[in-house]
Order: C-alpha cells, then sequence, then structure tokens
C-alpha cells in the first residue's frame, strides 16, 4: 500500500482481518516511529506514501494510542506532504522541537479524513462506504499528527508508537467517503459563556448522507452541536446532526437522525463554551488555548466527496448566527440528560 518517505522503509503489510462483512480486509500500521517529545505541547507528523498505481478503499480506523500519551490525533490525506522527512515538527502555533524540522502538515490538497481524541475506540464505516485513496485518487499520501500535551512519560526515556491501524481492501466500493471539518477562531471572555459559532452552503452537486459526527474542544467545551438550516421564507428550519458534550470520548458517534445534504443547503455548528478563568482564552493549538470543532463523516454517491473540506468563520466577537439567520434552535446548547451529567447551557435570544 506505501512506503515511507525519507527513508523508504516499506512497512508490513498483509495481516488479514474481519471487520462488519465478510469481506477480508488487509491492515496497514500508521504509526509514530518510536519519536521522543522532549516538550509539552509538541506536534510530530509522520508521512507514509501510497502506490500511485493502486487505489486502495480505507473502510475502518483502529487507534493505538492512550489519552494519557497522545493529547488527540489527527489523519490528514494530502497530495503531497508538508515535507520528505520522517518526523517533523507540524503544529503551525506549537513549539517545535530542536533538531527536526517544521512544515505544514500538507504542501497541497489537505483534507481531514480521521481524528481521535480522549481514548475513543475503532471507528468502522458503513457496509460499502470507504476513503478512495492512492492510484487516481488526490489523496497520494497519508500524514499522522499527533499532538503531546505532556512529555512526562518519555522522560524516562521511553519512546512513542501512537498511531492507527488502517483496514482496506482494493475492492472499489459503491459510496465515497468524506468529512467536512467545521471550526471558528475566536476568543473567550473572563468567566464567562461563550458560543461560538459557524456557518456555511453547500455550493456543489452532490448528494451527501451524513452518518457519524465528531466533536472537538478543549477544557472549556460542554456543548458541540451540529445543524442541517434550510430556510423557508423569513424562518430558518435546523435539523440536528449531532449533539455531544467534548469532555466524552471524542470519537465519531451515528448521527441524531438520517438527513440529506444537497445543493444550497447550510450547515451549521456552534461550541458553548464556559469559562472560570480570570483571562481571555483564544483559539490556539496549546493545551491552556481552545479549539471549537464539529466534525461531519458523510458518503456520497459521487465518485468523489465535496471539493469542499473545511468550513471556518472568524468566530466570537466577529460571527455569531444572529448575523446570519433569521431564527436559531432554542436547545443547541443543551445535551439531553441520555448523554451524561451536564443539563448544558440554554440558549438565550438577542
Amino acid at each position: 500500500m506505501a512506503t515511507r518517505t525519507g527513508v523508504l522503509v516499506v512497512l508490513l503489510l498483509g495481516v488479514t482481518a474481519t471487520i462488519a462483512t465478510a469481506e477480508t480486509l488487509q491492515k496497514f500500521p500508521l504509526l509514530m516511529p518510536h519519536v521522543k517529545p522532549e516538550r509539552a505541547e509538541t506536534y510530530f507528523c509522520t508521512p507514509i506514501r501510497i502506490d500511485p498505481a493502486q487505489e486502495y478503499y480505507i473502510t475502518a480506523f483502529q487507534p493505538n494510542a492512550s489519552m494519557e500519551t497522545a493529547h488527540h490525533m489527527l489523519l490528514y490525506g494530502c497530495e503531497t506532504p508538508g515535507t520528505d522527512e520522517e518526523v517533523w515538527n507540524c503544529g503551525e502555533m506549537a513549539l517545535a522541537q530542536p533538531g527536526i524540522k517544521s512544515a505544514p502538515v500538507c504542501a497541497t490538497g489537505s483534507q481531514v479524513i480521521y481524528a481521535w481524541a480522549k481514548d475513543a475506540p475503532k471507528l468502522v464505516l458503513p457496509e460499502g462506504v470507504a476513503f478512495k485513496v492512492g492510484g487516481r485518487s488526490p489523496i497520494q499520501y497519508l500524514v499522522l499528527q499527533v499532538h503531546y500535551a505532556s512529555v512526562e512519560k518519555f522522560k524516562d526515556g521511553s519512546t512513542d508508537d501512537s498511531g492507527v491501524f488502517l483496514y482496506y481492501t482494493e475492492t472499489p466500493q459503491p459510496k465515497s467517503a468524506g468529512v467536512l471539518l467545521m471550526g471558528t477562531g475566536g476568543r473567550i471572555n473572563p468567566k464567562s459563556v461563550e458560543y461560538m459559532e459557524t456557518a456555511c452552503t453547500i455550493n456543489e452537486d452532490k448528494i451527501l448522507h451524513p452518518f457519524a459526527f465528531r466533536t472537538h474542544t478543549h477544557a472549556l467545551g460542554r456543548v458541540v452541536s451540529g445543524y442541517k438550516v434550510t430556510r423557508k421564507g423569513y424562518f430558518d428550519d435546523w435539523e440536528l446532526i449531532g449533539k455531544r458534550d467534548p469532555q466524552l470520548p471524542q470519537m465519531f458517534y451515528p448521527v441524531y437522525k438520517d438527513v440529506v445534504l444537497r445543493k444550497g443547503d447550510t450547515v451549521a455548528a456552534r461550541c458553548t463554551m464556559e469559562s472560570k478563568r480570570d483571562r481571555t482564552t483564544r483559539i490556539g493549538a496549546y493545551n491552556k488555548d481552545e479549539m471549537c470543532n464539529f466534525y461531519i463523516m458523510y458518503w456520497t454517491t459521487s465518485p468523489e466527496p465535496l471539493d469542499q473540506k473545511y468550513c471556518f468563520t472568524p468566530g466570537p466577537p466577529l460571527y455569531h448566527w444572529r448575523d446570519e439567520f433569521y431564527s436559531l434552535p432554542d436547545d443547541a446548547s443543551t445535551i439531553p440528560a441520555s448523554q451524561g451529567p451536564r443539563g448544558g447551557y440554554h440558549h438565550h435570544h438577542y
């Protein structure tokens, strides 16, 4: 399936496993090559190049990590990686470890296809759904990014092989998988509850079927919710895609209900943040900063998923839903009792 760029070490292939269907899949280890992060808040990346003569179809992701070691992991698909090194510093705003090159995750064609945090379990895609990589796909490289919030574990000389096992087949699958990553910039004022909100319109002539969602914040996140929004005259109809307490395992959860996204539809997401801090908290890469992300994983029968991979706004104080929509959902900041002990934060109209 692939080779390590830089040293071009051929990785182990051919381990078989059966997941969800009777089809035999192959298992590929995309792991950190026993790295030793020396500074807290380090971001390391490591790549594999995929065979350009063969298309592969990834149908499941099995994490090989613990939240005691890795704060979170992201798996990117790239046309070209940020560099041809075996490992590099890749946190744009974070500390760079001396002696290791710094570069972006991808040089061209960046898209997120998998994310993990807080001891989330294995993700198996629905039958017939797969991420197409290699061959004529725009994904010619996979790049694993790991954020090490703490390095206490490595002070005794230990190394890390966090990463993900990819389950794949060479058999073409009828449905193409894609991920739309939604998020914001912005800031959270001291001792306040803040809504960090984003929205985008689908502009491509493709029919999308969301089947999973994932939320991600740091410590201040209380509720993250995502919606399909349809304008009906002077009224906006909000259909919930998913909602979660981001302090629970940050896995991909099944969508709340089956919705279909078409050209002209709007998707919107909100992170409800509660700060008891005496300082302003800004969006950033460090654990002391915040993030507001809502991932929509979907399938389409189109040969390729959306060209649009990201949906970001500047966030507060520059962007709010109320600037764009006629009506807002009353429960966007409330978690159902079945999801955990938090009751959530009720929305107030302004």
